[in-house]
């Protein structure tokens, strides 16, 4: 299996501030991963670097056996990284549909598998066909949601990026987020996730790393965090 994302003793800084000290974590292709961990111990911000948001001080971010530490963040979306931000960021004053035309890409050569476009977009997400005409600013935070996922897919990115993917959304529209994230891993898409809901992220994902401080404390499979209900209090319960 082919390594998708690697990060290798991966520094950051905001100014004089220091928030990561050394990333290690690897993605192989296909596979579904987690950055968990309290609030504030630098997951956004690996999540930011690996984009391109943040320029990495120090370290090795490879992505599909290429280094991307340097890149800008055009140049990483267009070699297939895909990102759902915190927050959602879609465009408020477009609509659906142009929200997701907006940033739509022909999957990048070598590409396997069937493309994303609109229409199977809105299958996935049946609710965006009824608000196809709606401006992002008119839709509730979990169709906001839906729409951010929605348009990173567009992208046809080989790497999906999920910062914070359920927070502050209704229970059933959490559920539905869950059920779209399940399809992707079916078709074989890449994802790293970052949610605070531990129960469903054991459910998708095949692999986990906890963050404490800006360093990679602990890291396993599900069956790993699930024997060892100590990590789950010392590093991510409040």
């Amino acid at each position: 299996m082919s390594i998708r994302l690697q990060l290798d003793n991966v520094t950051a800084a905001y100014g004089k501030s220091q928030i990561l000290f050394g990333i290690n974590l690897k993605l192989f292709a296909g596979e579904v991963a987690t950055l968990l961990g309290r609030n504030g111990m630098g997951k956004t911000t690996t999540v930011k670097t690996i984009i391109g948001m943040v320029r990495p001080t120090g370290g090795s971010v490879q992505f599909n056996d290429q280094e991307i530490r340097g890149f800008d963040m055009c140049r990483i979306a267009r070699a297939g990284v895909g990102l759902v931000p915190e927050g959602r960021r879609i465009f408020p004053n477009l609509t659906v549909r142009e929200n997701i035309a907006a940033t739509a890409r022909r999957p990048s050569a070598p590409f396997r598998g069937e493309a994303w476009d609109l229409d199977r977009v809105l299958t996935l997400f049946p609710r965006l066909k009824e608000r196809l005409g709606n401006y992002g600013g008119q839709l509730s935070g979990g169709e906001q949601q839906m729409l951010a996922i929605g348009r990173a897919l567009a992208t046809n990115p080989t790497l999906l990026l999920l910062d914070e993917a359920t927070e502050g959304l209704a229970p059933l529209i959490r559920d539905e987020i869950w059920r779209a994230l399940q399809l992707l891993k079916g078709t074989g898409q890449t994802i790293l996730v970052i949610d605070k809901d531990i129960k469903k992220l054991t459910e998708i994902a095949d692999r986990h790393y906890v963050i404490e401080r800006g360093r990679v404390v602990w890291e396993g499979c599900k069956k790993d965090l699930i024997a060892n209900p100590e990590v789950t209090e010392k590093y991510i319960g409040v």
